[in-house]
């Protein structure tokens, strides 16, 4: 048995790219190993390129590397993926093991809680440390009850404890040149169960919401503007992208991949512009990383003004169409200078 604590990440990665969701949980990988008796951080990484994202992957915090560096790890496979990971997990025994909440991170990460026969708490929100009966624990928060409610899930005796968390609820650490150790490993072959047929690639929208700074957020109170134009050329203006609420994409405005909320993804941008966002739970705990919120609504009332750090009351059909002139007006400044104006 390890005598340091080990906190891992699977390392999902794409053609040379590292997941967005990765880089983040590496960043909180060192803040809960270092809650744990400064533990240490290992990724598992597999697939035939994935000997060229190392680099990367120590300077946002690994330790270690686990690689399996073979070309008969196909990343579509996922229940090889999950034997790969089961069997390091009896090996090395992490305590903890975090994955993005992607389509391929969910189920690996549940075909390998199957496999070690312990938990999963999936979509979490926050991620702590906390000591129950004189043990440390991992405090997974997750939303419940229809967004109503935080939830602290714990694992108090398997291990791994083991978490899914989407791209967004945690910003990547600024990378530093490091080196860590690459531990070489195999996997066990297997008849597949899965056969891959075909791999079809979605076409990207533009401007990655999870990465982006500047966040304009539409929801159904764009209805009385006649759609989301004004967001777009809001967002334009301010080099950022745009995303909205499940009414945006009822509506047809924006696409799925671009919703905002417990069904779909989670922002941390440096300044989130709401319009017409109500701001109900699903909504407010998947933009809790935002750096500054500016919040219009027409309802005086709404619960987003409760998270806004600055809030006007107001019908969107005439304040929108001002702030876009007032910025046009000292485009070329930050959002921050313009704030102050």
């Amino acid at each position: 048995m390890n005598t340091v604590k080990q906190v891992w990440v699977w390392a999902e990665h794409y053609r040379g790219s590292v997941n967005p969701a990765v880089l983040g949980l590496l960043g909180k990988a060192r803040e809960l190993a270092h809650e744990i008796d400064g533990g240490s951080v290992g990724v598992v990484l597999a697939g035939a390129d994935s000997k060229n994202i190392t680099d990367e992957l120590f300077n946002y915090g690994a330790d270690f590397i686990y690689l399996a560096d073979d070309t008969s790890v196909n990343l579509s496979d996922t229940e090889s993926c999950a034997r790969l990971v089961a069997e390091l997990a009896r090996q090395y025994q992490p305590e903890i093991v975090l994955w993005g909440a992607t389509g391929p991170g969910k189920e690996i990460a549940a075909r390998t809680a199957v496999r070690l026969n312990t938990g999963l708490t999936a979509h979490c929100i926050a991620l702590d440390i906390v000591e129950i009966d004189g043990r440390k624990q991992l405090a997974a928060s997750v939303s419940g009850w229809g967004g109503s409610a935080v939830i602290r899930i714990t694992c108090p005796k398997q291990r791994p404890q083991m978490v899914t968390v989407k791209a967004g609820i945690f910003t990547s650490v600024r990378p530093e040149k490091r080196t860590g150790k690459i531990i070489h490993v195999k996997i066990t072959q297997e008849p597949a169960r899965l056969e891959t047929i075909e791999v079809i690639e979605a076409t990207a929208s533009a401007g990655s919401l999870e990465q982006a700074e500047v966040v304009v957020a539409a929801g159904w109170g764009m209805n009385s503007l006649g759609g989301i134009a004004q967001a777009e050329e809001l967002a334009n203006l301010l080099g950022g992208s745009v995303g909205g609420t499940r009414p945006a994409v009822d509506a047809g405005w924006i696409s799925h991949d671009r919703m905002i909320g417990q069904s779909g993804i989670s922002v941390a941008p440096r300044l989130l512009i709401t319009l017409g966002v109500s701001g109900a739970a699903q909504f407010a705990s998947t933009v809790t990383g935002a750096k500054f919120i500016l919040a219009i609504d027409k309802n005086p009332d709404a619960p987003i003004f409760e998270m806004a750090d600055l809030g006007i009351a107001g019908d969107l059909q005439e304040i929108l169409p001002r702030l876009i002139t007032k910025i046009r007006a000292v485009k070329g400044k930050s959002w921050t200078d313009i704030s102050k104006e």
